[in-house]
């Protein structure tokens, strides 16, 4: 399997690219592509012991950065890192992208150069989210901030799909995001995306409140993008507040230190299970290819864990079972009246 790594992308770049396209290949039967500015990648590829043949180089000049309008960059730096290794999918040469760069220029790239799966009117970012009951999925996180009920059923559709194939997930629980769990809460996006659900072939189980979802009552949370991105970034910051917290009370005396030298283990533990990294990144889902959009800060572990997802979503198919379920359409239960 070939998977292209957008190396110029991220904070980090390329050397956090680079030393997880190391990890990745010492660990999985994959060959990665490094996607970027070939001089300073073999600089950082210069004195690393990985199997021979399992990574190489693609040049690329240029570089979208996070300050760029991405629609218009990805236009005018057709060289730039996200863009070829955008085109190495759709040539065939590679089977999935991952980038941590610019997320709007990575979802751009992948409509431009992949397109959308026939009958699916928006792709949405679905984010991988940890709770008390395992891993669950939000979707969308981002793409888009202006939805109509139609593409919140898409979204749940997909997400579904994204949850059985990648997740392993059986008939997955969606629920809706809104204000109050009785179907005459919310917006009138809610309200109609409700009626919409509840109509269809998904295991709807009805709207969700942001409180469960650390809980993991659901499998699939389903929002428009302006909603799940505000979910996810609070999400991320109420982690990061709370262990910081933490870490101030365990250090503040010598019998708390005491206490967190006992409980580190632990502590450990919850925070691999709360950490972004040990997920890697988010499928754009909706596009002919596989994307994996990862976090701006990703740094090593955040990008071998990426290949790994994309890896898993290429072995399952996840693009052909999207299609072939979206052929089906998933609108309406039969009338039991």
């Amino acid at each position: 399997m070939r998977i292209a790594v957008d190396a110029m992308g991220g904070d980090f770049s390329p050397q956090e690219a680079v030393r997880g396209a190391v990890l990745a290949v010492k660990e999985k039967r994959v060959h990665i592509i490094l996607v970027g500015r070939e001089q300073e990648i073999k600089k950082e590829l210069s004195g690393a012991a990985f199997p021979e043949g399992l990574i190489s180089v693609v040049d690329a000049r240029e570089k979208i950065e996070m300050s760029d309008h991405p629609a218009t960059a990805v236009r005018k730096k057709k060289n730039s890192s996200i863009v070829v290794a955008n085109r190495l999918v759709k040539d065939g040469k590679a089977d999935a992208v991952v980038s941590a760069g610019n997320t709007g220029a990575a979802m751009a790239a992948s409509l431009l150069n992949l397109g959308r799966i026939p009958g699916i009117a928006r792709p949405a970012i679905a984010v991988p989210m940890p709770t008390l009951n395992g891993t669950k999925v939000l979707l969308d996180a981002g793409a888009n901030a202006d939805c109509d009920p139609k593409d919140l059923l898409q979204f749940a559709l997909m997400g579904t799909v994204y949850a059985e194939a990648v997740l392993g997930l059986v008939k997955p629980r969606v629920g809706l995001l809104s204000i109050g769990e009785e179907e005459t809460k919310g917006n009138r996006l809610v309200l109609e995306s409700h009626q919409l659900l509840k109509k269809s072939n998904l295991n709807f189980i009805g709207n969700i409140e942001g409180k469960d979802i650390p809980v993991g009552l659901y499998d699939v949370v389903v929002c428009d993008g302006f909603v799940g991105n505000t979910v996810l970034k609070l999400v991320e910051g109420v982690a990061g507040a709370l262990f910081k917290q933490i870490k101030d009370v365990l250090l503040s005396s010598p019998r708390t230190k005491i206490g967190a030298a006992l409980i580190k283990p632990g502590l450990q533990s919850l925070r691999s299970k709360l950490d972004y990294t040990e997920y890697g990144g988010a499928p754009l889902l909706g596009v002919r290819g596989i994307t994996i959009i990862s976090h701006g800060r990703s740094q090593a572990k955040a990008f071998k864990n990426a290949v790994t997802y994309g890896m898993k979503a290429v072995e399952e198919d996840l693009i052909g079972k999207i299609r072939r379920a979206v052929e089906h359409k998933p609108e309406k239960k039969k009338d039991k009246s």
